[in-house]
């Protein structure tokens, strides 16, 4: 059977299996009407079916108007029942308000549940009343101590419902808690991919349309190569914004390469990814670039999927801000390998990215791509951090800027 017709079933279960007992119900009802009466049978009808409607189909049928309909039926029938002509109780009458008082308990937890609190707590303490007293329609006390008594023990059933109820409710708030939690936590990590994918392709148009700014006026002839460059770039990062995207659908991707996973959906960025990211580099600007990755197949399928992200992050973040801060560096040493003496226990994927100082001559393209920044290695940090490894980051002797990454990659 599908998994689609397994799973409408499994929804409509629940409403046929009430619609059932509600049919039978009001078979019963119309076969001890003649011996109970009218005024026995009709509250009872009443309540039984709502309590079934109310749980078979909660989203057709609304709960208050029905739970005050309820109510009214239900005080017409005490009041009409009202006092006890005969001792009834082991009759077809005692077992119809026995019915009746299920019936109504499950419209206090119902309320309890479901209603606004306003509402839940006045209907709910309407009905509780009522459920208590339904027991004087069979026999009245002699007292009124003892009546007062008899109810209160009956309305106990009525406590307990609504303390179900209100438990289920507040489980049911923590669970929205969560989920907004959940959402804004995803919300986050979405800003944060934005971020570290796309920000590194923006920088890259922003140093192109510089350059083309600085060429143009004394060699136009180099004007148009920029702009391919810069619709390339353009491209690319409209590319990764859909790919970040759509890697929501996809989190339960678990290769560490790139490419798409399952379903067609994307899968987070990895290892083999990173070539693609220093090739975008090298021809977006004048650094020459050494890289030293291992991406055979044995590796890249040892390397965890989130490691791999995070390598992948790294490196983009490293590039990102060389580009923004340094944009003449002479030279770029981007090292992805796997270390069995880092500081991390176990085997590790060390990630460093290095630049040269910047060179004093940088055609005035150098103080404007120094301008802003972000806060992407604080969170790469942290993320390292998560994963049980370490990110660093700082000027070296020479002038130059360094990160580095220890991500463990596991037995």
């Amino acid at each position: 059977m599908p998994h689609d017709t397994r799973h409408r079933l499994r929804n409509a279960a629940p409403g046929a299996l009430c619609a059932v007992l509600g049919a039978g119900a009001l078979t019963a009802a119309l076969l001890t009407a003649p011996s109970a009466g009218w005024r026995a049978v009709l509250p009872m009808s009443v309540a039984v079916v709502a309590a079934l409607a109310l749980t078979g189909f909660p989203a057709r049928v609304p709960l208050v108007p029905t739970a005050a309909a309820v109510a009214v039926t239900s005080a017409l029938g005490t009041a009409a029942q009202f006092p006890p002509a005969a001792e009834t109780q082991q009759g077809p009458v005692g077992l119809l308000a026995l019915a009746e008082v299920a019936a109504l308990l499950v419209l206090v937890l119902l309320l309890a549940r479901r209603a606004p609190a306003r509402q839940a707590v006045v209907l709910g303490s309407v009905i509780a009343l009522l459920e208590s007293t339904v027991v004087l329609r069979l026999q009245l006390p002699p007292t009124v101590l003892e009546a007062a008594a008899q109810s209160a023990f009956f309305a106990l059933g009525a406590i307990g419902a609504a303390a179900v109820g209100g438990y289920l409710r507040t489980l049911e708030s923590r669970r929205l808690g969560a989920v907004r939690d959940a959402r804004r936590t995803q919300r986050l990590q979405l800003a944060r991919d934005l971020h570290d994918f796309v920000a590194h392709d923006v920088s890259g148009i922003v140093v192109l349309a510089q350059a083309a700014q600085v060429v143009g006026a004394t060699q136009p002839d180099k004007v148009l190569p920029l702009l391919a460059q810069i619709e390339a770039a353009g491209l690319q990062a409209l590319g990764s914004m859909d790919r970040t995207v759509h890697m929501l659908d996809g989190a339960d991707a678990t290769a560490a390469g790139g490419g798409r996973g399952g379903e067609g959906r994307p899968q987070a960025y990895g290892l083999t990814d990173i070539v693609d990211v220093i090739d975008r580099f090298r021809a977006s600007g004048r650094a020459e670039v050494d890289l030293d990755i291992d991406l055979t197949p044995a590796h890249v399928a040892r390397v965890p999927r989130e490691v791999a992200a995070t390598a992948h992050r790294a490196v983009v973040e490293a590039l990102t801000n060389i580009r923004r801060h340094a944009p003449t560096t002479p030279l770029v040493r981007v090292r992805v390998l796997p270390d069995l003496t880092g500081p991390v226990p176990g085997p590790v994927l060390a990630v460093s990215v290095t630049n040269s100082a910047p060179s004093l001559h940088d055609g005035g393209l150098g103080e404007r791509a120094r301008r802003g920044g972000g806060s992407g290695l604080e969170g790469l940090a942290e993320r390292a951090a998560a994963l049980g490894g370490t990110l660093d980051f700082g000027v070296r002797a020479d002038g130059g800027w360094r990160t580095s990454a220890t991500l463990p990659i596991g037995e």
